[in-house]
């Protein structure tokens, strides 16, 4: 993998998968970062010129990047700086005799070990300023040793709680031989994307492309930046070694899975001769039983395109796909691959698209 920096020459229009219609009061809402249809697209226009030169891509990201350090979306297996793990894994917990629902994933506690704090009774003291996007040294640490200290959760630099900034753009059409706006859909309203200073985004390619150069992304066609960062790939190389480590050595053991990109765990099914797709937090193929538990947040619409077979320059909308947000995390008894990983099966373009990136952790108690 070859990899780079991609950084923004102006605010990027990245509109969600969510449909609008220009009139009254009509908003076109903005999603951030961008997910790898939107990167390989844009990719392509730059690389893929005619029909016979045609390089097929594989990506991995896109990640945030602050002085040339690799950023990563915060574990959400967390309350504050404290992990949670599944109650059948603490057999000290006074929750771990409470009757639950065993076809459920198990509620996640604190571990009896770290004992509550007095800060954290005190439920008037103001709350701290906890990173929001970790920095590669810090997710190193947490896959050598597990542990993420109390002080690499705070803010130490501008943006990474957010390293970006929405503003609000409204869209007029005129009337014809007039200063009036159109009654008709004549106004709309969308949110652009600046990122902050020293920020950008970070992409792993397997084509090699002659930099500094530039890139069309998102709506309206903004440019960005595309520079060469080997140092970014060494941290990823670092990372995924102690991932594919843990995930080895933890064969018969409690193991954790970190999603750093979104997760796109799709299965087909037939309804009534139907053929349907149904999307789902977690893997298909990890049953219960061997995963545990694990902790998301509300799913992130992904909408693609098709291109027409018999006019690549025309295409249409693709069914929309519900991924699992960066920084899911899962508990499994034991560690398992992902069928996408596979690639002789149709579905590892997702991965090759940069979706479903896991990076594993030994669970130590």
């Amino acid at each position: 993998m070859y990899w780079y920096n991609l950084t923004p020459l102006d605010v990027l229009l990245l509109r969600d998968a969510k449909p609008f219609s220009p009139g009254e009061r009509a908003w076109a809402s903005s999603v951030f970062p961008p997910n790898g249809h939107t990167i390989v697209g844009a990719i392509n226009t730059l690389i893929n010129t005619g029909k016979n030169d045609k390089h097929p891509l594989q990506i991995k990201g896109p990640f945030f990047c602050f002085d040339q350090t690799l950023y990563f979306p915060r574990p959400l297996g967390f309350v504050g700086t404290t992990p949670l793990i599944p109650v059948d894994w603490d057999e000290n917990s006074p929750f771990h005799h409470v009757k639950t629902n065993p076809s459920q994933p198990r509620p996640l506690v604190r571990p009896s070990s770290i004992p509550q704090s007095d800060d954290e009774e005190d439920s008037t003291q103001e709350t701290p300023n906890y990173r929001q996007y970790l920095p590669y040294s810090t997710v190193a640490t947490y896959l050598q040793t597990g542990q993420i200290k109390p002080e690499n959760w705070l803010v130490q630099h501008p943006g990474e709680n957010k390293p970006w900034t929405m503003e609000t753009r409204p869209h007029n059409t005129i009337q014809e031989n007039t200063r009036q706006v159109q009654d008709a859909d004549g106004y709309f309203v969308e949110n652009a994307i600046r990122m902050l200073p020293g920020w950008s985004l970070a992409v792993g390619l397997n084509v090699e492309i002659d930099t500094p150069t530039t890139i069309r992304l998102g709506g309206e066609g903004h440019r960005v930046l595309l520079h060469r960062c080997d140092e970014l790939g060494k941290q990823w190389e670092e990372l995924a070694a102690l991932s594919q480590r843990n995930f080895i050595s933890a064969r018969a053991k409690r193991a954790i899975a970190y999603l750093v990109t979104p997760g796109v765990f799709e299965r087909k099914d037939k309804n009534h001769g139907r053929e349907t797709s149904t999307c789902q937090a977690r893997p298909w193929e990890w049953k219960q039983g061997e995963l545990v538990s694990f902790a998301t947040d509300k799913a992130l619409a992904i909408s693609c395109r098709f291109r027409d077979k018999k006019d690549e320059t025309k295409s249409i909308p693709a069914p929309q796909v519900f991924a699992a947000t960066p920084g899911s995390m899962y508990y499994l008894n034991q560690p398992q691959s992902l069928y996408q990983d596979n690639p002789e099966t149709k579905v590892n373009s997702w991965r090759k698209l940069g979706y479903s990136e896991l990076l594993w952790i030994n669970y130590q108690v």
